[in-house]
């Protein structure tokens, strides 16, 4: 039994160890973000759904916010968290590349997407033709103007590779149409405000310029131009409507999309962001397979004569992705309660163990106990002498007046523990096992001693004799008779200069080697140690 609880024990000790010890992700992947808008919302969406298809992929993001000083600090703060691989979008051209150039000469792969660095220390990177952009916008603008009109551009962040890259593309378009003028190029930073402010304090400067286009070079800052004309127009009384284009065609509601088929805008060119796709660029740098480093994305123009078919297109794979979000939403919902239920399943283990671990404890005790006081019943009671056993006389037998005082049970303390052991039991039990003590002695050499020829010796049959030495010691007959022969043997091995092999013939053992076994565990240790002693 105790070897069973033991091994249940270990069992069960081995399954929490298992259970409890979480999966760690294969790879810790860094995305730093130069900003934090619907574009890069959709991309960042994308890669945690790439994460679905990958097994142990940690994604950590990071949003600068247009700050310089905030993504360098983001990019060494994600170095010092450990991260296998960085996506990078650097926020301007020059100020960035350092930090960048930190992570890859440490040996982490680097990937840059959408926006270039001044620096050749990268892994790989990926982005759409934003002078291509540029210049299909120029173009468009022209045909739309029929080669004739005054044209705006408003600029995304100063020093970053799209905005400087869509500038050069869209002029040189227009350099091929001395009809279109370029009124002015304002300075925004890629968001709906900037913009916003940026066409109202040129149009309060020149209140009577009559503007045919507006190019923002996202869509978001097209919108922010088209309300700062609109408000003009009201205060102005001018009827004069341009036309507005912008670059991201993000599929949704109030999407550049959505926005050119309600001919809020006239046209935009998709910027795709491919999150799913820079994901899987990621795992397969870390998983050393062929990649390449340079990777263009397909774009596309979107105008009033494509939007409408776009629109129902996006708007399915919009639906799709929000079921499967919501499936894989459930998913980690019932991962979560699966684990719940493996924090209760452990604890409940834990409690199992602790309850076994209590019961081997008290069975061991109780056990010690009744195995002490049975070798100290049986030790006693071997030991006794004739004339010890002449002066027992059961216990009830005692006058109640010679019953010892407080003082007197002082002095018996004292006496030899034989004696008091033995009163322990009437003088019946006491005459009995000397009589046993006498047969077994008797016939101790003998290694075929049966406990019928004992009980015959003894003039009872085996169940009687059984019973009583059970009865009165608390040990078996056989078990006594082994007592009597290691008792016999240790004073052997006192005593004599025999062998422990002829010692444990001559107490009847058939094989020395389980005369050492017994010896050593009734003793605490070898024959042959006791002679050293």
């Amino acid at each position: 039994m105790q070897k069973l609880l033991t091994s249940t024990i270990v069992s069960v000790l081995i399954l929490i160890c298992l259970g409890c010890s979480r999966q760690q992700p294969r790879y810790a992947i860094g995305v730093s973000q130069c900003s934090e808008d619907i574009w890069r919302e959709k991309q960042n969406a994308e890669m945690r759904m790439g994460c679905y298809l990958q097994d142990g992929v940690k994604l950590c993001f990071a949003a600068a916010y247009d700050s310089d000083e905030r993504q360098i600090q983001q990019i060494d703060s994600l170095l010092k968290t450990g991260i296998d691989l960085l996506i990078v979008a650097p926020n301007q051209i020059q100020t960035i590349s350092p930090a960048i150039d930190r992570a890859y000469d440490s040996g982490i792969p680097v990937i840059v997407f959408e926006r270039k660095t001044n620096s050749q220390k990268y892994t790989a990177f990926v982005s759409a033709d934003n002078y291509e952009m540029g210049r299909q916008m120029g173009e468009y603008v022209a045909t739309r103007l029929h080669d004739h009109g005054n044209v705006i551009e408003v600029m995304g962040l100063k020093g970053s590779s799209p905005a400087i890259e869509r500038h050069e593309g869209f002029m040189e378009a227009l350099s091929h149409y001395p009809n279109i003028h370029v009124l002015a190029t304002l300075q925004g930073d890629w968001t709906e405000e900037s913009a916003h402010q940026a066409v109202k304090e040129w149009r309060q400067k020149h209140p009577d310029e009559q503007i045919d286009f507006v190019f923002g070079q996202n869509d978001r800052m097209a919108i922010g131009a088209r309300k700062a004309l609109q408000e003009s127009q009201q205060l102005t009384a001018n009827s004069h409507q341009p036309l507005y284009c912008g670059i991201d065609g993000l599929p949704g509601k109030d999407g550049g999309v959505q926005l050119v088929r309600d001919s809020i805008l006239d046209a935009t060119y998709i910027y795709p962001t491919h999150g799913d796709q820079l994901l899987q660029l990621a795992i397969d740098i870390l998983e050393g397979k062929p990649y390449r480093k340079e990777t263009l994305l397909m774009s596309a123009l979107v105008t009033n004569d494509n939007a409408h078919l776009l629109v129902m297109q996006n708007d399915e794979i919009i639906r799709q992705s929000s079921w499967l979000g919501q499936l894989h939403q459930k998913a980690d919902t019932y991962l979560q309660q699966l684990d719940n239920q493996r924090i209760i399943t452990l604890l409940a283990c834990i409690v199992i163990v602790l309850l076994l671990t209590t019961l081997v404890f008290f069975y061991r005790y109780h056990l010690g106990k009744m195995t002490l006081r049975r070798e100290r019943v049986v030790n006693t009671l071997w030991n006794l002498k004739p004339e010890d056993v002449a002066s027992i006389t059961p216990a009830k037998d005692t006058p109640e007046d010679d019953k010892p005082t407080e003082d007197t049970e002082s002095t018996v303390a004292s006496e030899d523990t034989d004696a008091d052991s033995a009163q322990e039991l009437p003088a019946s039990a006491s005459l009995f096992i000397t009589r046993f003590k006498e047969v077994v002695e008797a016939r101790l050499e003998n290694s075929e001693l049966s406990v019928e020829d004992l009980a015959a010796d003894m003039n009872l049959s085996r169940v009687q004799l059984y019973r009583k030495v059970k009865a009165v010691t608390g040990a078996t007959p056989v078990e006594i008779l082994r007592t009597a022969r290691l008792n016999r043997g240790y004073q052997l091995l006192l005593t004599t200069d025999k062998s422990v092999s002829e010692v444990a013939y001559l107490v009847g053992f058939t094989a020395p080697s389980y005369f050492t076994k017994c010896f050593k565990e009734e003793y605490g240790k070898l024959p042959g140690d006791v002679r050293q002693c």
